[in-house]
Protein backbone atom coordinates (compact mmCIF):
# COMPACT_ATOMS: atom_id res chain seq x y z
CA UNK A 1 0.00 0.00 0.00
CA UNK A 2 1.62 3.14 -1.39
CA UNK A 3 0.29 5.33 2.71
CA UNK A 4 2.98 4.91 5.11
CA UNK A 5 1.64 5.18 8.57
CA UNK A 6 4.44 6.58 10.98
CA UNK A 7 2.49 7.06 14.10
CA UNK A 8 4.90 5.29 16.19
CA UNK A 9 7.84 7.40 15.13
CA UNK A 10 5.22 10.38 16.10
CA UNK A 11 4.78 8.81 19.58
CA UNK A 12 8.36 8.24 20.35
CA UNK A 13 9.43 11.34 19.54
CA UNK A 14 6.57 12.79 22.23
CA UNK A 15 7.30 9.92 24.20
CA UNK A 16 3.90 8.58 24.28
CA UNK A 17 2.97 5.24 24.75
CA UNK A 18 -0.04 3.84 22.81
CA UNK A 19 -2.26 3.31 25.86
CA UNK A 20 -1.52 7.25 26.97
CA UNK A 21 -2.79 8.16 23.04
CA UNK A 22 -5.81 5.76 23.19
CA UNK A 23 -6.73 7.49 26.51
CA UNK A 24 -6.12 11.14 24.90
CA UNK A 25 -7.95 10.74 21.40
CA UNK A 26 -10.37 7.67 23.00
CA UNK A 27 -9.94 5.21 20.78
CA UNK A 28 -9.83 1.48 21.39
CA UNK A 29 -5.97 0.46 22.37
CA UNK A 30 -6.73 -2.75 19.25
CA UNK A 31 -7.97 -0.09 17.01
CA UNK A 32 -4.89 2.72 17.19
CA UNK A 33 -2.50 -1.10 16.75
CA UNK A 34 -4.02 -1.91 13.63
CA UNK A 35 -3.32 2.07 12.42
CA UNK A 36 0.19 2.14 13.97
CA UNK A 37 1.18 -0.90 12.33
CA UNK A 38 -0.69 0.35 8.91
CA UNK A 39 -3.22 -2.64 8.37
CA UNK A 40 -6.21 -0.03 8.94
CA UNK A 41 -7.44 0.87 5.53
CA UNK A 42 -9.03 3.96 6.07
CA UNK A 43 -9.33 7.14 9.26
CA UNK A 44 -12.17 9.12 10.27
CA UNK A 45 -10.92 12.28 9.66
CA UNK A 46 -12.07 13.53 13.52
CA UNK A 47 -9.77 10.43 14.59
CA UNK A 48 -6.93 12.55 12.70
CA UNK A 49 -7.49 15.48 14.12
CA UNK A 50 -7.56 13.68 17.53
CA UNK A 51 -4.10 12.15 17.06
CA UNK A 52 -2.66 15.39 15.71
CA UNK A 53 -3.92 17.88 18.56
CA UNK A 54 -2.64 15.13 21.22
CA UNK A 55 0.90 14.25 19.41
CA UNK A 56 0.74 18.43 18.53
CA UNK A 57 1.73 17.36 15.09
CA UNK A 58 0.35 17.87 11.63
CA UNK A 59 -1.15 15.30 9.55
CA UNK A 60 1.67 14.89 7.26
CA UNK A 61 4.00 13.80 10.63
CA UNK A 62 1.68 10.41 10.74
CA UNK A 63 0.83 9.87 6.69
CA UNK A 64 2.91 9.57 4.07
CA UNK A 65 2.78 8.83 0.46
CA UNK A 66 5.25 6.44 -0.92
CA UNK A 67 5.05 5.01 -4.70
CA UNK A 68 4.68 1.88 -5.26
CA UNK A 69 7.29 2.18 -8.22
CA UNK A 70 9.55 4.05 -6.07
CA UNK A 71 9.05 1.27 -2.86
CA UNK A 72 10.07 -1.25 -5.16
CA UNK A 73 13.21 -0.34 -6.03
CA UNK A 74 14.56 0.21 -2.81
Amino acid sequence: MPIIVNLDVMMAKRKMSLNELSEKVELTLSNLSILKTGKAKAIRFSTLEAICKALDCQPADILEYVNDIKRKAH
